[in-house]
C-alpha cells in the first residue's frame, strides 16, 4: 500500500494524497512530499500577485509545518532546513509562474470551482494535455 498524505484545512476538509512507492527513494519521497506542501501557498501567491513568505500567513500554517516536518531528515539545522525551503519556495514560484504552468493550474482551479472536488480520473482527466508534456 502506498504511503498517504493527509492534508487537514480548517480541522474539516481534508486532501489525501498517495504516491506508489516502489520508485521512490525516502529522499524522492520527501522532496515530493515538500513540493506538495509548499505548492498551494505558492500558487496563491502567484495568483494574488502578493509574494509572502509561505510561513508568515496564517492561512499556510499547516502547509509549511508539512514541509517543514519533511524537510527535517535532510537538514536537523533549523537555519540550513529554512534556506531550503525558502530556496524551494522560490523555484516552485518561477517554474509555476511559466505560462504553461499557470495555464494548467488555472483550469484545474476553474474545475474545482465548478465541481468542488476532484478524483484522480477527473484530475487527470482536466489535466491530460500537460500532464503528456511532463512526461
Amino acid at each position: 500500500m502506498p504511503p498517504i498524505i493527509i492534508f487537514f484545512f480548517n480541522d474539516s476538509a481534508a486532501t489525501e494524497i498517495a504516491w506508489e512507492t516502489t520508485d521512490l527513494s525516502d529522499e524522492e519521497f520527501r522532496h515530493h512530499s515538500i513540493l506538495v506542501a509548499l505548492a498551494g501557498p505558492v500558487a496563491e501567491m502567484i495568483h494574488t500577485g502578493d509574494p509572502f513568505h509561505p510561513a508568515l500567513v496564517a492561512e499556510w500554517s499547516q502547509d509549511w509545518r508539512l514541509a517543514w516536518q519533511a524537510a527535517a531528515a535532510k537538514f536537523p539545522d533549523h537555519r540550513r532546513r529554512l534556506n531550503h525551503l525558502e530556496q524551494t519556495s522560490l523555484r516552485l514560484y518561477r517554474r509555476l509562474s511559466q505560462d504553461d504552468h499557470w495555464s494548467a493550474i488555472a483550469t484545474l482551479v476553474d474545475h474545482l470551482l465548478a465541481h468542488e472536488t476532484l478524483d484522480e480520473d477527473e484530475i487527470a482527466e482536466v489535466l491530460g494535455n500537460w500532464l503528456d508534456l511532463w512526461d
